[in-house]
């Protein structure tokens, strides 16, 4: 038996789980009131506090920190590397405390890791980060040789649901075409093909907007508003990533609120609804054309997963595609518990971060 501590640092909470193989031990999330993280200049000073919240929840549970095998995390802004498990190095952790791609929650991920692993003598991990970058040649191509499409997503939770469909039907994950669509606070999405996410719509910069992102906007309208004085740079920036999409609208960035505003006899919920699954809709069609047409499941995930009038609404439009199956919400613990017992067990090697 492997015993795992996973742990899954947000914006507003830390989530973390110790798991006994497959079987949960003790699951947690604590909510970090705004105060909490008011002293902290950067995200990454925060490692410390929070490393001490988990130690002393296990404390509480009676869990010893020396029964542990390995310490597993979310992974953060990276640079671009291939889907898997990976050992916590001493590169890693200097990329993310630069944070040259970006503040992040995620970003804390390995730095906690590695700050109980340490003391311990385990090994420290990270799977699957949101920096995963598995994209062919021909789709980085943008169209404007000084910008090239790169890839972000939620690749944690897409690649799990997508190895855990591909076992379902009795397929190898490397041998199975999926199209798989995250619908969270952000929303991403991708297409697998051979084992590796082959492209992507990423909804920082592109495709279908969400509770708190534009998505894709109209480029010279877009550079146009840019260069009119009207907003600063720092201000652009936060009305596309964080004050976009349903919130700009209606002022919430909960997918229930305009279900219940719809359901209310709201024009404008209705319609935003109505957007939101159509330009999903058609990003999973356009990832379909990835592939040939040949997809063997489409996949609904991600919290907004749970509403069954979003997923009706989609899968009426991509069904002809393929059958669609729906796993709402996230297994990311499970999903990085899982990681870092196949590298315990022998089943995979742990890869290296350069």
């Amino acid at each position: 038996m492997k015993r795992v501590l996973a742990v899954n640092p947000g914006a507003t909470s830390t989530k973390f789980a110790v798991f006994d193989d497959e079987k949960i031990v003790l699951k947690k999330v604590v909510e970090h009131q705004g105060a909490a993280l008011q002293d902290f200049s950067r995200v990454i000073d925060q490692f410390q506090y929070r490393s001490d919240l988990i130690a002393d929840a296990l404390k509480e549970a009676n869990i010893p920190l020396e029964s542990l095998d390995a310490v597993v995390a979310r992974g953060g802004l990276l640079k671009p590397m291939q889907g898997g498990t990976y050992a916590v190095n001493e590169l890693m952790l200097a990329d993310l405390k630069k944070a040259e791609r970006g503040e992040h929650a995620s970003n804390l991920g390995a730095v906690i890791a590695d700050n109980i692993a340490k003391i311990l003598g385990i090994p420290a991990f990270i799977v699957d980060p949101v920096a995963v970058d598995e994209l062919q040649p021909v789709a980085r191509i943008s169209g404007f040789p000084d910008l090239e499409r790169a890839s972000m997503s939620h690749a944690l939770n897409m690649k799990a649901v997508a190895r855990k469909v591909a076992a379902e039907l009795g397929m190898l994950y490397r041998d199975a075409n999926l199209v798989v669509a995250h619908l969270g606070t952000g929303v991403s999405m991708s297409v697998h093909q051979g084992g590796k996410m082959i492209d992507i719509v990423d909804g920082k910069e592109e495709g279908a907007f969400s509770p708190d992102r534009c998505g894709g906007l109209p480029a010279s309208q877009l550079v146009k508003l840019c260069y009119s004085g009207k907003y600063t740079y720092e201000e652009i920036k936060k009305k596309l990533f964080g004050s976009g999409g349903f919130y700009a609208y209606l002022g919430t960035k909960d997918a229930r609120d305009l279900e219940r505003l719809a359901d209310e006899g709201d024009e404008k919920a209705e319609l935003l609804l109505q957007a939101f699954c159509y330009q999903v809709a058609k990003d999973i069609g356009s990832l379909a054309t990835v592939v040939k047409g040949k997809v063997d499941r489409i996949i609904l995930t991600g919290g907004m997963a749970y509403s069954k009038r979003l997923v009706k609404d989609i899968t009426d439009c991509v069904g002809f595609i393929a059958p669609v199956v729906v796993i709402p919400g996230e297994e990311e613990l499970e999903s990085l518990s899982t990681g870092a017992i196949r590298v315990l067990n022998g089943e995979e090697q742990a890869q290296v971060y350069r």
